[in-house]
């Protein structure tokens, strides 16, 4: 019942807007550094696979590296402070433990699309190749719409419902950073990509584990 007990607390803590005392400060940055925690990992092993790293992988063939990682830093902050503000939306006005039990359904449904794969489409990859403009501007943009809809954008969803949305909000960037940034890294250092296979299926039991986690979570809290 740990999972139970740290989302119960996130959530009584994200709907405090008072200057916390003492003790309760202590209390608010265990939940928000827990929910960073959570979040990188969860959005980190999201990203492995994902067309996002594609995408990383071929803007670093054409420009810096340190713009390409500063672009998807700054579409992703967006992006997920849109999912953010959405799953808190929803965690405010849905029982915590039905929340809980659909977010675990959801990982189990992002395993099955982690485990199909995930493919650059010609256009994606035509949007990638082409050097016009600002390298930050491009980067961002396209980022910023590849990303909407995609599966990391609804695992942030997810995760914001559950737990607190700053540390969910800073969580699921700095995981998805870091995800592209090793992409990149790789890329330009050995000059191939990541072993699909193995990161395919790895990030797929991790999102299995994790979504069966929070549906038994879920359902010993509702008969409990």
């Amino acid at each position: 019942m740990l999972v139970q007990q740290f989302r119960t607390r996130s959530r009584a803590l994200r709907s405090r807007w008072t200057r916390p005392s003492e003790s309760s400060g202590r209390w608010f940055f265990r939940i928000v550094l827990g929910s960073v925690a959570l979040s990188s990992a969860a959005i980190f092993v999201a990203e492995l696979g994902d067309k996002s790293q594609l995408m990383a992988m071929t803007f670093a063939t054409r420009y810096r590296w340190w713009q390409v990682l500063l672009g998807i830093t700054v579409a992703t902050t967006v992006v997920h402070a849109i999912s953010v503000a959405l799953g808190f939306g929803l965690g405010e006005l849905l029982p915590t433990e039905w929340i809980a039990l659909v977010a675990g359904i959801a990982f189990l449904f992002f395993a099955a699309w982690t485990l199909r794969g995930d493919h650059l489409t010609e256009e994606e990859r035509q949007k990638a190749n082409r050097k016009f403009g600002s390298a930050v501007l491009v980067v961002t943009l396209a980022f910023f719409l590849a990303e909407l809809g995609d599966k990391t954008m609804l695992a942030t969803v997810t995760l914001a419902t559950n737990y607190d949305w700053l540390g969910t909000w800073i969580g699921s960037t700095v995981g998805m950073v870091l995800a592209d940034a090793l992409a990149i890294g790789v890329g330009l250092l050995l000059g191939r990509h990541l072993p699909e296979k193995a990161v395919r299926y790895g990030a797929t039991a991790l999102f299995v584990l994790f979504g069966g986690w929070l549906i038994v979570d879920s359902v010993l809290a509702l008969n409990g």
